[in-house]
């Protein structure tokens, strides 16, 4: 199977299915309207400009999206930058597409020299654990409560 990771912003023609895809995942119970989603993907996509989002294709067909975000959480303003709105479509999961699309938000945030990537979660920490994450604390949100996570980057070495 061919598996290819692209910007959104070199696959603009995919930002619609991307939209409904993080407004039903995550917007829709917040009750942000899918305009709210597309505009916040009409944002500038090209690097080093964030939001940065990306598009899992296999064969073609998109299966998932990863965005690189300079903020994802109201409660923690000055943390920067973030994994957001990782999604894999029900019938895709558990083949490794979520991992695919987290290592290619990580290796953005190292092009653009972050040291340290930030994330939250409230159904996903086992996850992003298998994945090298770690839980930095525990906050209420919303209705319930979120694992804060972190991931260390290695710097780029350059010849």
């Amino acid at each position: 199977m061919t598996i290819e990771i692209v910007s959104l912003n070199r696959r603009p023609d995919l930002a619609p299915q991307v939209a409904t895809w993080l407004w039903e995942a995550f917007w829709r119970a917040q009750g942000h309207g899918p305009e709210a989603v597309m505009a916040m993907l009409a944002l500038p996509q090209a690097p080093p400009a964030l939001p940065q989002s990306l598009v899992l294709l296999a064969e073609g067909r998109p299966l998932g999206t990863a965005s690189l975000a300079a903020g994802d959480l109201e409660a923690r303003p000055l943390l920067t930058p973030w994994l957001a709105g990782l999604y894999v479509v029900p019938e895709a999961r558990r083949q490794g597409h979520a991992g695919r699309l987290v290592r290619a938000v990580q290796a953005l945030a190292q092009e653009q020299g972050a040291a340290t990537l930030w994330l939250y979660t409230g159904s996903a920490e086992r996850l992003y654990t298998r994945l090298g994450w770690v839980c930095e604390e525990r906050l209420a949100h919303g209705a319930g409560e979120v694992a804060l996570m972190r991931r260390a980057l290695a710097p780029l070495t350059g010849a």
